[in-house]
Order: structure tokens, then C-alpha cells, then sequence
């Protein structure tokens, strides 16, 4: 017994597999949100956040010689955008306005002071010191303070993000606003305040040991 041709099932074609799992996707995307928000339907398929981490560990201890005299709080905003050059924004392309909140301390290495950049006199009365000059620390944003105030994701990012181990990464903004914090330590006074502090710091534990004369000076 055959079968005639006209009755054999038929293979699905190679772009309607794919436009059949791009419509599961939009549905299964969909149904969840429609889930979420259902009263009590929300609480019933909820996740549980648990913090299973281990103990932190010491690996290595540094001794400081800095002296931090100086630190400045800064606040920028961030206006990032990703385009693509073939697709419009609402396809593929992302915006993130992020508000970035960090500090920036000023220190004096006074580890970098040797024998010969103290001068004593005779009779211990007058001391001068040679420094070398105020430097910048690299910029710590605060986590309480920075956050993303919109984020607009083509459909391709928003699918992305599905497959991906870190979805709605902020590492390309938070590098970018470290960035900027930085360039505005290095135009405002902190080295100079810095500086400042350290000399009255000096001067003041100098005098409290019976120094009447105290000059500090910085050079490289």
C-alpha cells in the first residue's frame, strides 16, 4: 500500500521555525507580565533572594605611608547611547541616563620622605621639610547614592538580555562616570587643599614637640 505525495506531511520551512519561536517568546513575555499583574498570582510565582556566600577572605596586607589629607564628593550624570547604523532605535539600540555619586581623595606619600629631606638646626628649634607633592586616588562611586534614572533598550537588547549572564549590565555607564569624577578631581582644588591640610598637620605635631620654626615645602 503507498501513500500518494500530496499526503505527506510537509517539512515547516527554515523562517517559519524562526518566526514561530520569536512569537513563543513574545508570548511567554507577555503572559508573565499579564501574571504579574494579577492579584496574589505575583506573591505565588515571586523568587526568593538568599545570600549563600562564603566568608571573605584575607589575601594580603599593605602598609600605608599616605597621609590622606584631602576628599572631595562629586555627582554626575551620565547620557550614554548605543546605536545601531543599519536599525532603528526600536529594534536595535540602547540610552541609559545614569547618576553617578563618588569621592576622590588627595593624599601626601610621606613614605617617599628620606634623611635628606628633613633638616633639623642645631639647637632643635626650626625644622624644614621637603614633601612630595599631593596626588589623586582613584575614584570610589557609592552604590547608595548612584543609580540609573531610565534605561530605553531596542527589542533586540530586551531579548538579549534574556540569554545573557548579566543582564542590564551598567559596567560601560559606572566606568564612564568614574571617568568623569576623575577628570573633575584633577580641575578642582583637592591636591591643593590637600596639601594645605598636610602642612598644618605637620606644623602642629612639630610645634607640639617644642619646634618654634616649621617650613614645609613640596617638589617632586
Amino acid at each position: 500500500m503507498t501513500t500518494p505525495i500530496s499526503n505527506l506531511p510537509r517539512r515547516m520551512p527554515g523562517w517559519a521555525k524562526v518566526l514561530s519561536a520569536i512569537v513563543l517568546v513574545l508570548v511567554v513575555l507577555f503572559a508573565g507580565l499579564r501574571l504579574s499583574l494579577v492579584p496574589g498570582l505575583k506573591d505565588l510565582f515571586g523568587t526568593e533572594t538568599q545570600d549563600r556566600s562564603g566568608p571573605a577572605l584575607l589575601k594580603s596586607v599593605q602598609d600605608i605611608s599616605r597621609y590622606e589629607a584631602a576628599s572631595g564628593n562629586f555627582q554626575v550624570v551620565v547620557d550614554l547611547e548605543k546605536d545601531a547604523k543599519l536599525l532603528p532605535d526600536a529594534i536595535r539600540g540602547t540610552r541609559t541616563l545614569y547618576v553617578g555619586a563618588g569621592t576622590v581623595d588627595a593624599f601626601v606619600d610621606l613614605g617617599r620622605v628620606d634623611e635628606a629631606d628633613v633638616r633639623v638646626d642645631g639647637d632643635r628649634t626650626s625644622a624644614t621639610l621637603r614633601l612630595p607633592h599631593a596626588a589623586l586616588g582613584e575614584p570610589a562611586l557609592d552604590p547608595e547614592r548612584s543609580y540609573a534614572v531610565s534605561k530605553q533598550r531596542g527589542l533586540l537588547d530586551r531579548l538579549g538580555d534574556l540569554f545573557s549572564d548579566n543582564p542590564n549590565g551598567e559596567q560601560a555607564v559606572q566606568k564612564l562616570a568614574a571617568r568623569h569624577i576623575a577628570d573633575a578631581a584633577k580641575d578642582s582644588e583637592l591636591k591643593e587643599r590637600a596639601e594645605n591640610n598636610t602642612t598644618a598637620m605637620l606644623r602642629g605635631l612639630l610645634h607640639s614637640l617644642g619646634f618654634e620654626e616649621v617650613r614645609v615645602v613640596y617638589g617632586p
